[in-house]
């Protein structure tokens, strides 16, 4: 089979002219979308080794850390580097990691794509201005969800809370059950379930990280010796935190503070206990039925020890009369 020499001429005038097409174009594409999972490839990487735990080296618990971690961790006193803390945290550094790498990987595909129709000769021009038009209709018409969004990476970044924390958001008190990019979910005392929007949040009091503090006040009758109550007060609250039960919560020695305020009915003395997070309450409670044994041992006297008594007006407002 022989071409003739005007066809051989054809063929070659032809490749000459669509060699962009085959050949060029096809190349540089193969070269964009390589290039780019080599740089998705080395920003994950990059991610997985500032967030997740490395292998163990032997060298000492801090290189059993990710970068992160490590870095929440040295802000806190090593007395308190409690191992189910630093797990949470480690959890935490996985939930910014898969944030990142789901980020990165978005904005190196739309990348890759615009470069691409860019090699084919598609004016993308009205693709980024429909881009920027539909940025400014989200921007105007979900701003909310927008700035939920952003309050919830920082959230994560600065670990203010995690799952189990007992935090007072404002409206809503409780324990967080799940922590989310846009809402948090805290249970309150009495069971319910509120879903928070991290935009909304103003204010974060945290009562679970790093130490608590027990607070325990005490009301005495005016004509008690201070001295001595103080003094039985104190003993009480010791023997409380020697318990078994309560000695792994206890992270220091109760304090007295002395007479906390005065009234016309009594004097409330205030006695402060470190405890583990989450273990105030407890403590609180404890103490104050050990405190209430000590005095009724040395007979220091509560104001009102039989409960307030009802005077005149009480009793004809409760349906009675005076003497009856």
């Amino acid at each position: 089979m022989s071409f003739s020499a005007s066809e051989v001429h054809s063929a070659f005038e032809w490749t000459d002219t669509n060699r962009l097409w085959l050949i060029e174009n096809p190349i540089r594409i193969v070269i964009y979308v390589l290039a780019g999972l080599a740089v998705r490839y080395v920003a994950h990487r990059v991610i997985d080794r500032a967030t997740r735990r490395p292998r163990a080296t032997g060298d000492g618990d801090a290189h059993q850390k990710p970068a992160i971690v490590r870095h929440l961790r040295e802000r806190t006193p090593k007395a308190l580097r409690d191992p189910q803390v630093i797990e949470r945290r480690q959890q935490r550094a996985e939930t910014i990691g898969s944030v990142l790498k789901s980020t990165a990987s978005i904005l190196i595909l739309v990348w890759v794509v615009l470069t691409c129709l860019s090699v084919v000769q598609v004016n993308i021009a009205p693709f980024l201005a429909s881009a920027g038009l539909v940025g400014l209709a989200i921007g105007f018409g979900a701003q909310n969800l927008v700035r939920d969004f952003v309050s919830g990476v920082f959230m994560l970044l600065e670990d203010q809370y995690g799952v189990g924390d007992i935090v007072d958001l404002g409206e809503a008190i409780g324990e967080v059950e799940t922590v989310g990019l846009r809402v948090t979910t805290v249970r309150d005392i009495d069971g319910t379930l509120w879903y928070v929007r991290n935009g909304e949040i103003v204010r974060v009091g945290n009562m679970s990280q790093d130490y608590a503090v027990a607070r325990v006040e005490v009301p005495i009758a005016h004509n008690v010796d201070l001295e001595r109550a103080e003094q039985v007060t104190l003993d009480a609250a010791h023997e409380a935190v020697a318990d078994e039960s309560t000695a792994r919560d206890v992270l220091g020695a109760p304090e007295m503070l002395g007479v906390q305020e005065i009234s016309a009915d009594m004097v409330t003395l205030r006695v402060l206990i470190k405890t583990r997070p989450n273990a105030q309450w407890s403590l609180q409670r404890r103490v104050r039925k050990q405190i209430l044994e000590a005095y009724e041992a040395n007979d220091i006297r509560l104001p009102y020890p039989n409960g307030r008594e009802l005077g005149p007006s009480a009793l004809v407002s409760a349906g009675g009369a005076p003497g009856s």
